[in-house]
């Protein structure tokens, strides 16, 4: 149950290689994937954790492999987050930059394809923003967490 079947660095060794590929792989695919998930998203998740199981564990399930691995993890992450916090530019790169995807009522589209937006996709965020048409909007900005804020034209 203790006996672990491969050496206790190489169960830290994987597991960082394996959470540095994951935030890249996540990072790349855009905000959209990580902040609404759709139950295709959830999906990739779902199956991801399952297909780098064994890249951690080297076909180790030990107890004590398995809290390694997991402590592992939330060391990297808890060591990235704190990286975030007191370095601005590896926060740009981690987190990403908020994107104006609506200026003055009109919608960039390049930020759209960039985003993997399609126009439902907008046209839901706006509505939950409190407007029916682009051209009611001053700004809308697709932050860094996949979420969309809308900032209505002033009525006057």
């Amino acid at each position: 149950m203790l006996e672990m079947s491969v050496p206790w660095w190489e169960f830290v060794l994987r597991g960082v290689v394996v959470y540095a590929f994951l935030l890249v792989f996540l990072r790349v695919t855009g905000r959209r994937k990580i902040g609404q998930y759709e139950p295709f998203d959830l999906v990739l998740l779902l199956i991801l954790s399952n297909a780098v199981q064994n890249a951690m564990n080297a076909g180790d399930n030990s107890l004590a492999g398995g809290l390694l691995s997991a402590a592992t993890l939330i060391l990297c992450h808890s060591l990235i987050a704190r990286l975030t916090y007191h370095v601005p530019r590896i926060a740009r790169w981690v987190d990403g930059r908020p994107r104006v995807l609506v200026h003055d009522g009109k919608v960039d589209d390049a930020v759209m394809r960039s985003e993997a937006l399609t126009a439902d996709d907008v046209a839901a965020a706006l509505r939950a923003g409190g407007c029916l048409h682009a051209h009611e909007v001053e700004r809308a900005t697709i932050e860094t967490n996949g979420q969309i804020t809308v900032v209505l034209k002033r009525r006057g």
